[in-house]
């Protein structure tokens, strides 16, 4: 079905047997203002032209939360979530470069092509007002925290005896730390490892064990290393691990487990969920974190 607007549609709801049926838009001034501002909480995925699972609700183990709100926009996401009630389900259309440059305010990313359409698989689990769903967050991250958990160990063994048959193949000598990433340091440095605490620049390519490259310092910060303090969580946990391998001037190879890496979250078409990682590094410098700015003296000092 498709809305004045051109949002094309399909909606659906539970009837009386348990059963979901297609319904009619309630697009009627009172059914959405008794919407707007509360926050409806999503189940949900969409995925590009050529079908390829973007992004989905069950990679991150926890629901989407969204105001409710009226777009100026035709055809928007945000239009199509006002379409829904509390247990319905729908699927939706919606232009890629209207949802990017309009919703999400972002440049339309490579894998996904200029004029297409992004389907959305939604479900409406629950509306709340903003009060009832702040409430509820905690209960939701804690949730989601046990669940990752779960998936982690079970998956961990299965990475690690992948990991351990790449490195037979490719004819590594590797070892491993505690939380199961494998280094290698294939170019000695100088001086002592970088730890918790310091500022490191990076260089590197990441890519999956069938050499398929997702990400370099090249394409993403124009060949300049990028530069993060180590300790503070900015970045995924097998490189928190791993670069502490390293010292200032060293090269080497990170294979980081998925637990350690994104787990069971799919970031895009080039990244499926439960990737192992291969990163080719260089530690190019290791630095002192700034000191944080004096404040005003307290009492008694």
């Amino acid at each position: 079905m498709k809305t004045p607007s051109g949002l094309e549609y399909k909606l659906y709801a539970l009837n009386k047997d348990g059963k979901y049926e297609i319904k009619d838009a309630k697009t009627d001034s009172t059914s959405l203002k008794a919407k707007l501002d509360k926050v409806m909480s999503f189940e949900m995925e969409y995925r590009n032209a050529k079908d390829s699972l973007l992004f989905s609700t069950k990679d991150n183990a926890m629901p989407i939360q969204i105001k409710m709100v009226e777009s100026p926009n035709k055809g928007s996401i945000e239009e199509a979530f006002l379409m829904l009630d509390k247990g319905d389900s729908a699927v939706f259309k919606i232009n890629a470069d209207t949802l990017f440059a309009k919703t999400f305010r972002s440049p339309l990313p490579p894998f996904i092509e200029k004029g297409s359409y992004l389907t959305f698989f939604v479900k409406a689990t629950n509306l709340q007002t903003e009060q009832e769903a702040m409430a509820d967050y905690p209960k939701l991250m804690e949730r989601q925290q046990k669940e990752l958990e779960a998936r982690a160990a079970k998956q961990g063994p299965i990475d690690d005896k992948l990991i351990q048959e790449y490195i037979k193949k490719e004819n590594l000598t590797m070892q491993k730390t505690p939380s199961g990433v494998y280094y290698t340091v294939t170019q000695q440095g100088s001086g002592a490892n970088a730890t918790d605490g310091k500022v490191v620049s990076v260089k590197y390519k990441g890519t999956l064990l069938n050499g398929k490259e997702f990400d370099s310092s090249e394409k993403s910060n124009g060949g300049n290393p990028i530069e993060f303090p180590l300790g503070q969580n900015q970045v995924i946990k097998g490189w928190e691990e791993g670069i502490k391998q390293f010292n200032k001037g060293s090269k080497g190879i990170l294979l980081i487990p998925s637990p350690q890496g994104y787990g069971s979250m799919a970031r895009g078409a080039d990244l499926p969920a439960n990737s192992i990682l291969r990163f080719d590094v260089e530690l190019v410098d290791i630095k002192d974190a700034p000191a944080a700015p004096a404040g005003p003296a307290g009492p008694g000092l």
